[in-house]
This record gives C-alpha cells, structure tokens and sequence, in this order.
C-alpha cells in the first residue's frame, strides 16, 4: 500500500499498489543508488521533462497528469476493477457517483462486448438428460455431480 499526504483535502489516502507500478519504482530507485531510502523516486522537474517526452513521441499536444489520471481510471475500469472501488482509489468521497457518470459508458461498453460471449447453443457440457416421472420430466443426477 501506498498512502499520500499531498491530496486535494489534505487527507491521507491509500491504495494498492499495482504490480507494474511497484517494479518499474523500484527501477527507478535502483537507478540512484546513493540517494536515501525515503528520497522521491521522481521529482516534479523529471515528470515535466518525462511528460513532455511522452508528449512528443505519442504525437499528443500537450498530455497532464490529470489525462493520466483519467487514463488510470479507463485502464482499471476495462480490466473490470468496480466503479466504486476506482472511485475511492481516485480519492472521491460520492461512492462513485461522479466515477460512474464519468466512466459509465465505459461499462456498458464493456457488459455489450461481454454478452457478445453468451452462448445457448447446445453442447455436450452444457445438456442435462430428462427423464419422465409421472408423466413430468425430471433432471437426472450426471455421474460425479
């Protein structure tokens, strides 16, 4: 977990920290070795020049950390992390109202592309045999159900 105290209220907030995230601090950490453990694995000054790299080489006109804030939320949203829980992790105290009218369509977009994976067509691992009793059909037991 990873807390910070510069947020916009001036509160502490803490999330997780995802794995690509922790090697690629620990990347950067290693690429300084002489400076002290709590020394920032990268200054204000270095995520300008970082962003303005990004800038040029995406072909983007100008990029701000609040687009990769945004970009962080789609990201987490896509790979089916709950609105709520990307609310909270962005700071929001709503219980996601703004995350949800934000990046909603997101998973309405997401629930289309996922029932495009639904599938009633009859296999042999999805049929379960009837038989009759009293005239009524009944499921039978498979062997080892």
């Amino acid at each position: 977990m990873h807390h910070s105290e510069g947020t916009k209220n001036s509160e502490i907030r803490r999330v997780p920290i995802i794995a690509e995230m922790r090697e690629l601090l620990e990347r950067l950490r290693q690429e300084r070795p002489d400076e002290p453990a709590d020394a920032r694995v990268m200054r204000i000054t270095q995520s300008e020049l970082a962003m303005k790299a990004a800038e040029k080489k995406t072909g983007i006109a100008h990029l701000t950390h609040h687009d990769l804030r945004h970009l962080f939320a789609t990201r987490c949203i896509e790979s089916g992390v709950d609105i709520p829980t990307v609310s909270r992790w962005l700071g929001h105290k709503d219980g996601g109202a703004l995350a949800m009218k934000v990046y909603g369509h997101l998973r309405n977009q997401h629930s289309a592309s996922m029932a495009k994976l639904v599938n009633f067509a009859p296999t042999e691992s999805n049929i379960i045999p009837l038989t009759e009793t009293k005239g009524r059909p009944t499921k039978t037991r498979q062997q080892g159900a």
